[in-house]
């Protein structure tokens, strides 16, 4: 786990907060608590908060911005005697949300950001204004036309035996990774990103939850909760809320025609932006604009 005072060469400015209602430190981001509205960033695999570090400060100016870590990454701690289920995942958010009694939420979600964060809109609308979907899936069904995920060169290489003992080692080769998933600006890169990056995890038994992601992928569990919280009540009230979709389409883990598929079956006119020559981390890639389209969206929906 990384000391909680570690700013990263500075590139990483932001106040630590601990919440312990879980059963272990989960670390959050919680900038402007007094803004009117609040945005929710929620990572994926393997990144963790740091990969808001260049939309938070452009956030801050519009409201209230928490970006906490997921179990297992970042700051928060890894406690072995966890299943890393999506499930487990999105309790440990909804308790965070909860004690800290978030509303006029708008959800900012990406990777597994999609499913965990976007739980949260079917199981409480009412704390849910409006959903930013980038590079992830928080619900719909595509055509079934289009790509599937299993076809992806990163689902290819999951189901690979490079895949675990090259994860396994993640404090060794983060940036390997996060490339192989859809990474562009390789020239930003230094040594306090690759630090910042691998630094949660120091040894293999601290890579458990991003061994335990791409698993839940084909996981039948995943499947059976998702289903539990998207009753038809839950999805109406959902679709009905505004959307937004971006998607970096130089992805290498979700087909972009697949993505814009379910997004547009669960919000048909919500408006679809992509972006040539982004990757699945279009955090990294391409943070102002993703940053002007978030503000332009909540402008238009407010």
């Amino acid at each position: 786990m990384i000391k909680p005072q570690e700013t990263f060469d500075g590139t990483w400015p932001f106040a630590a907060h601990f919440f312990e209602g879980n059963g272990f430190r989960m670390h959050y981001v919680d900038e402007n608590p007094e803004g009117k509205e609040t945005f929710l960033c929620v990572h994926g695999e393997p990144t963790w908060g740091y990969l808001y570090r260049n939309i938070i400060p452009r956030l801050v100016r519009a409201g209230r911005v928490v970006v906490p870590d997921h179990m297992g990454f970042g700051k928060s701690e890894t406690p072995q005697d966890r299943r890393y289920t999506i499930e487990e995942h999105y309790r440990n958010l909804e308790t965070l949300v909860l004690d800290l009694d978030l509303r006029n939420i708008t959800l900012v979600i990406q990777d597994w950001g999609g499913p965990i964060g976007g739980s949260l809109a079917y199981a409480h609308p009412d704390r849910v204004k409006r959903l930013c979907v980038m590079n992830a899936i928080a619900g719909g069904r595509a055509p079934k036309t289009t790509s599937k995920i299993r076809q992806s060169p990163w689902f290819l290489w999951v189901n690979s035996p490079a895949f675990e003992p090259t994860v396994r080692n993640l404090g060794s080769n983060a940036l390997s990774v996060i490339k192989r998933i859809g990474f562009e600006r390789t020239a930003h890169v230094d040594e306090t990103w690759v630090r910042a990056y691998s630094a949660p995890f120091p040894t293999p038994g601290s890579c458990v939850a991003a061994i335990r992601f791409p698993e839940c992928i084909a996981d039948d569990e995943t499947v059976i909760f998702l289903r539990s919280l998207r009753t038809d009540e839950a999805v109406a009230a959902v679709k009905a809320k505004p959307a937004m979709y971006v998607h970096g389409e130089a992805d290498r883990a979700i087909p972009m025609d697949f993505a814009i598929g379910c997004f547009q079956d669960m919000w048909p006119d919500g408006p679809v932006v992509t972006l040539p020559g982004v990757g699945h981390f279009l955090q990294e890639d391409a943070p102002e604009a993703v940053s002007a389209l978030i503000q332009q969206f909540v402008q238009m929906t407010n």
